[in-house]
């Protein structure tokens, strides 16, 4: 597919022309790659459709989706440009392959969080569920998009305990906020800082396994 992203793409091992699949689009963060995710969520690829695009902005040894003005502070022209280019990167993956559109799943890590968190806000009942790793809400996203009801969003969050960029503090706002929002949340902390921790990464498969599973009973 040649779309708005470069990106890897892991199917299940047999994929039957006569049924979908559910998918999980995954979001590094600022100065990864798609390869890291990839690598992070392969847990997933027996039953899930695994997708990971790279930002198309460079970032130190790797890739962003947007730059930073500020700590907390997107640039925000980049900011709406990733979030409108990701939408359509995720209606071009829908199309391209077989995927069951009540299944879909976006995660990241990071800046890939954020936006996680805010195309989960702007799709609504497009996506079932998200997996959320040492990221935040932004507090700009209802003023400045069309935001839908997610009170049928599954929400998996979790933070760094030594997490020095985004602390357990904000891992609990993110879980007050979705929860008031009518959301399915769970959040855990970590024994780690700002990074893809092996346990996290452990946790958040088996949680997406678990969950496709509720869908299918």
């Amino acid at each position: 597919m040649e779309g708005t992203f470069h990106y890897d793409v892991k199917t299940p091992q047999s994929v039957r022309a006569d049924r979908t699949y559910p998918l999980l689009i995954a979001l590094h963060g600022i100065g990864y790659d798609e390869k890291d995710m990839m690598e992070a969520f392969d847990g997933v690829t027996d039953e899930y459709i695994l997708v990971a695009p790279r930002g198309n902005l460079t970032y130190e040894e790797g890739f962003a989706y947007y730059y930073l003005e500020d700590y907390g502070k997107p640039d925000m022209a980049l900011f709406d440009a990733s979030m409108e280019k990701l939408q359509v990167f995720i209606d071009e993956v829908m199309e391209e392959y077989p995927v069951d559109r009540d299944q879909v799943y976006l995660a990241g890590f990071s800046q890939g969080a954020i936006l996680s968190n805010s195309l989960a806000m702007v799709l609504g009942d497009c996506v079932r569920g998200i997996v959320s790793m040492n990221g935040y809400v932004p507090g700009f996203l209802k003023d400045r998009y069309p935001v839908q009801p997610v009170g049928h969003l599954n929400v998996w969050l979790s933070t760094g305990e030594d997490d020095e960029i985004f602390s357990p503090e904000i891992g609990r706002k993110n879980e007050a906020f979705f929860r008031a929002e009518g959301a399915s949340v769970r959040y855990r902390t970590y024994l780690i800082g700002h990074e893809l921790g092996e346990a996290a990464i452990k946790d958040a498969v088996q949680w997406l396994l678990a969950d496709i599973k509720q869908v299918n009973k």
